[in-house]
């Protein structure tokens, strides 16, 4: 079935309900902010990350000979 126009809320309410109840409000909310701040943008950390991996020394990562 196509819908020639979308419904609001109210008209859904008044659909599933049966009518409209004085006790009922819709509020219309603020977006909400993100419930986190970042310190380090994404950019910034990969940058780190691979300031971090060139600072290594490589003798410590060369694997020990077996024997």
């Amino acid at each position: 079935m196509r819908r020639l126009r979308s419904l609001s809320e109210a008209e859904c309410y008044a659909r599933c309900y049966g009518g409209w109840d004085v006790t009922v409000h819709v509020l219309r909310l603020e977006p909400r902010g993100s419930r986190h701040a970042l310190i380090v943008e994404g950019e910034a950390l990969r940058r780190r990350f691979e300031q971090f991996l060139d600072a290594r020394d490589p003798e410590e990562l060369a694997e020990p000979e077996a024997a």
